[in-house]
């Protein structure tokens, strides 16, 4: 469980991204995969990221300051149709500037939805995390969704839909399922140097 967790500022524009000497670890995913969920269940507090009724509010990067030792930082979700081209173009640019100073960044949770097959932007996701070379780790949010039993099948489905050579994780925000894991993660790579 990570302790003190603590919204710091949300961000629209690529002059005002942090310039902290705090590691970062990072969560891309499309618009409504869980991301919120999966912050306020890592952080076990529930409203400390806003889960929203409508896909594709989050229009800016978050960064969520941990215990004054390093930072959650939130993209926004990708993918969403009501978007305009433009607030697309912009959104995109703000990631991939993000991404390019990629000192402080130390592990990405790439999410997807577990119940459906990975969208052609999730597979652009995939190649351009392949491109960048920094260490991420597939999750599978709403895995209380589907039938335990299933559950096998559903992460085989996503790994031969993006051609991942990754071991994917299965998550729920609801049950904690593999949470521990993703604890353990996040903590061996904030230990590295």
């Amino acid at each position: 469980m990570l302790k003190n967790v603590k919204f710091e500022t949300s961000v629209y524009s690529a002059d005002k991204l942090l310039n902290t000497p705090f590691k970062q670890i990072v969560l891309v995913g499309k618009s409504n995969v869980g991301k919120s969920s999966f912050i306020n269940a890592l952080c076990q507090q529930k409203n400390l990221a806003k889960v929203g009724q409508t896909p594709g509010k989050t229009r800016s990067i978050n960064y969520y300051n941990v215990d004054q030792k390093f930072y959650l930082v939130d993209l926004p979700g990708y993918g969403y149709s009501t978007m305009s081209q433009k607030e697309k173009q912009n959104i995109n640019a703000l990631i991939d500037q993000y991404i390019t100073k990629k000192e402080q960044i130390k592990h990405i949770f790439f999410l997807v939805d577990i119940r459906h097959k990975p969208t052609e932007n999730d597979r652009i996701m995939y190649e351009w995390l392949l491109q960048k070379d920094i260490p991420f780790t597939i999750v599978a949010t709403k895995a209380d969704k589907v039938a335990k039993t299933k559950i096998d099948a559903y992460l085989l489905d996503i790994t031969k839909t993006l051609f991942a050579k990754e071991k994917i994780i299965a998550f729920s925000s609801q049950n904690k399922l593999n949470l521990d894991t993703i604890e353990k993660i996040i903590e061996q790579e904030i230990a590295v140097n």
